[in-house]
């Protein structure tokens, strides 16, 4: 999943016929990024986590590279934002996918997405914090929601036998990948009014890939190439050139045609989308403490971005 991009109308659709559906088009990411986790989980199961991460952010930013290059977008940084650009980079796409790719790996892809749908939750705490938006009492009862639904996600893997304790370890390191994401969204916020929120992710993704495929040389230098099929290279390219590059442009299209805040309500669906897919192709069976638990943090992020009152920068959904 991509940075949502704030639109410089503040949340408001164009008035442009738009060539083709923006609803269609957002509807058919939402499919694409729940899917994803399972399409993760999948392959991991024959690449190594952090060579399969390296190999799809390597995709992820040609695919970027080759749809922006006619445009010949480039970049006239002021003066410190270099050094802003590298630090964002590394929070967002080297912290968040490491804590992302090693969470998928240990906890179930459902799990993985309820975990991640806390975004909006450690958004909203951290600008409040920081000044930037402020919490009515709606949004702190959907902050209090949202947290009581991770515990019993959590609690209710562990007392399912198929699950065990190695599901509560991923768990936490998704939880982990949601507080990096916001921290790394909340940190992004000016950067993006100054440059936009196209070359804010793209720049803060090419740097962290770099950074990615370093970190990972060893894993890609031990990864057993003759063991991958063909079925898990499909996984591969569905997670690097649809889930990160084409789905912030699909995002960005539709944040352009219909709004910040209309586009970010199909966010909210991505989770459901995401244990029905891993039900149907992994066969994890929810236990009803995390069906509970789904639809209290799904209504807890809802009910929170009721309560908010915030500066329009842009929602935010981070690159799966």
């Amino acid at each position: 999943m991509a940075q949502t991009p704030g639109d410089r109308s503040h949340g408001t659709a164009t008035a442009t016929r738009p060539p083709i559906s923006p609803d269609l088009a957002i509807l058919v990411l939402v499919l694409i990024w729940g899917a994803n986790f399972s399409v993760v989980k999948y392959a991991l199961e024959q690449f190594r986590p952090l060579a399969f991460n390296a190999l799809r952010f390597v995709l992820a930013s040609a695919v970027l590279l080759a749809v922006l290059r006619p445009s010949r977008m480039t970049f006239r940084l002021e003066p410190g934002d270099l050094r802003k650009f590298v630090g964002l980079g590394l929070l967002g796409n080297v912290v968040y996918q490491l804590m992302f790719i090693f969470g998928v790996h240990w906890t179930l892809a459902g799990n993985a997405a309820l975990m991640l749908a806390t975004v909006p939750i450690f958004v909203s705490l951290f600008s409040t914090l920081l000044g930037h938006e402020r919490i009515a009492p709606a949004g702190w009862l959907g902050v209090a929601l949202s947290v009581g639904g991770i515990a019993l996600v959590v609690w209710g893997g562990t007392r399912a036998v198929q699950f065990g304790q190695e599901t509560v370890r991923g768990d936490l390191t998704m939880l982990g990948a949601a507080v990096a994401w916001s921290a790394y969204t909340v940190g992004a916020a000016p950067l993006v009014k100054r440059y936009g929120p196209l070359r804010t992710t793209a720049g803060t993704m090419w740097i962290g890939t770099v950074v990615l495929v370093a970190i990972s040389l060893p894993s890609l230098l031990a990864q057993d190439w003759a063991i991958v099929s063909s079925g898990a290279w499909a996984g591969l390219v569905f997670s690097g050139a649809l889930s990160i590059a084409l789905a912030y442009l699909i995002w960005y299209y539709g944040v352009r045609h219909l709004g910040s805040s209309r586009t970010a309500i199909y966010s909210n669906t991505v989770p459901l989308v995401a244990i029905v897919v891993a039900w149907l192709t992994l066969g994890e069976t929810p236990t009803l403490l995390q069906l509970v638990g789904a639809a209290s943090i799904v209504g807890g992020v809802l009910l929170a971005k009721l309560g908010v009152e915030r500066d329009a920068v842009g929602a935010a959904v981070p690159l799966e």
